[in-house]
Formats: C-alpha cells, structure tokens, sequence
C-alpha cells in the first residue's frame, strides 16, 4: 500500500487530528529516507484498518518541518489524537515501528 504523501498544512492537520498516525519527514534527496520507504509501506497496509502512514516532504512544506523542529530526515513521529507520542530520527527498522504505532493505538 502506497504511504499517501501530504502536501498542504490542512492535510496534515487533518491526518494527524484523529486517531494514530505515523509521519514520515523526508525529502527526495534523501539516501536514507528512500531506504525507508518499503518500511513505510509495509506498515501502512499492516495497520490499514487501525492508523495512518503519511509522508511530508520537508523541501516542500518547510512551515510544518519547523512547527515540528524538524532537524534531520528521516525524522518519523507517531502522533494520537493531534499529539505527538513518539519521534524517531534516522532509519528505523519495521520492528520498532510497528512497536510504536501499536503502542499508540
């Protein structure tokens, strides 16, 4: 299942207001974040059902980055509710993840 990609601040905060939600802050230029990707997808059609697995690319939507202190990519943060739960910086592995994201929902 392909990780939908958001592009506006609206969808972002309307992604993350209900429910969980990973986000994954990348950029296309990103050796590991590309590396990431199979991750991602591998959980989004794990946890279809039960969160969501989104994608801002941080070239194209510096604002949310910022409001985030996005510093490095790939930088994943699960969110409930609109509230951040837990941040990863770096590759991650689908383990950890998977553990995060279950934790939260």
């Amino acid at each position: 299942m392909p990780v939908k990609k958001l592009e506006t601040t609206e969808a972002f905060d309307k992604a993350t207001a209900d429910g969980v939600c990973l986000v994954d802050f990348n950029a296309p230029w990103c050796g590991p974040c590309k590396a990431q990707a199979p991750v991602l997808g591998e959980l989004a059609a794990s946890f279809a059902d039960r969160a969501a697995v989104v994608a801002v690319d941080v070239s194209e939507n510096r604002n949310i980055a910022q409001r985030f202190g996005i510093q490095s990519i790939p930088t994943l943060v699960v969110f409930r509710e609109g509230r951040e739960k837990e941040r990863f910086v770096g590759l991650q592995p689908r383990d950890v993840l998977a553990g995060a994201i279950e934790a939260a929902v």
